[in-house]
């Protein structure tokens, strides 16, 4: 007797259920610290984008030299698909530099590399909308300017693209999907796999969709939620409002003139 759609659904979560959850937790393993590592590499190029000019040539000349590079990385790893970088990066490590990562560690390497190739413009959009005047507060009361990046504008600039950072981290959890060139074992690697067995295709990724959709929903809320409480309340009431005024008397005078 064939099964009906539902009836497929069940006998797939129910033979096959735990190989999802086993996907599911590597996609969410590889797209999590993709986007943490990614973000720290686009934190550390982003401000390095933005070092100063000084009087020094030759300083000049090296900074010239980082921001070329930096400005290679990005386009080459924003102009290309994750799927042939994928490829070229755990295929090309093996083949010329003798270095045999498992898929799982490799897919890492290469979301974070990928992640922080985006996160570079978003760190240094992110920078530039901090008013410039802050700088030049922190510089004022004698802070260099690394004191006053760590101390002063990247508080600011990771408040401002955090949105973009949840962003980075839904699409990579979509993504890692390409990963399965390299037999990276996430979600749609064990989709086709349990496909293959059955010959189910449509019910499958159905089961593949919902999850997908799952883990995405259930980040885009936590995100709201912490955007929500990093904002703070907005019913609020300045300091200065609250405060009694003080005015300073002359000598001798006495209350009330």
């Amino acid at each position: 007797m064939e099964r009906t759609f539902f009836e497929w659904i069940g006998y797939i979560l129910n033979h096959y259920g735990s190989r999802f959850l086993k996907g599911t937790a590597i996609t969410l393993l590889i797209s999590l610290l993709g986007t943490i590592i990614g973000f720290l590499i686009g934190l550390g190029l982003g401000s390095a984008k933005k070092l100063p000019r000084s009087s020094s040539k030759i300083k000049n000349f090296f900074l010239m030299i980082l921001n070329g590079l930096i400005t290679c990385y990005v386009e080459v790893f924003r102009g290309t698909p994750m799927m042939v970088q994928a490829i070229v990066i755990y295929f090309g490590m093996q083949e010329f530099m003798g270095i045999n990562f498992s898929p799982t560690i490799a897919g890492i390497i290469i979301v974070s590399i990928n992640t922080g190739a985006y996160m570079v413009e978003v760190v240094r959009g992110g920078i530039e909308s901090v008013d410039p005047g802050q700088m030049e507060a922190a510089k004022s009361i004698g802070m260099s300017h690394g004191q006053a990046m760590i101390y002063v504008i990247l508080p600011q600039t990771i408040k401002n693209i955090l949105p973009a950072t949840g962003n980075e981290f839904i699409i990579n959890i979509k993504d890692t999907s390409v990963l399965n060139v390299i037999s990276v074992t996430e979600l749609f690697f064990v989709t086709k796999s349990i496909k293959g067995a059955i010959f189910r295709t449509y019910e499958t990724f159905i089961v593949a969709a919902l999850i997908y959709f799952v883990l995405t929903l259930t980040v885009t809320r936590l995100l709201k939620m912490l955007e929500k409480r990093m904002d703070g309340s907005k019913e609020f009431v300045h300091a200065s409002s609250t405060m009694p005024i003080l005015f300073l008397k002359k000598p001798g005078e006495k209350n009330g003139k």
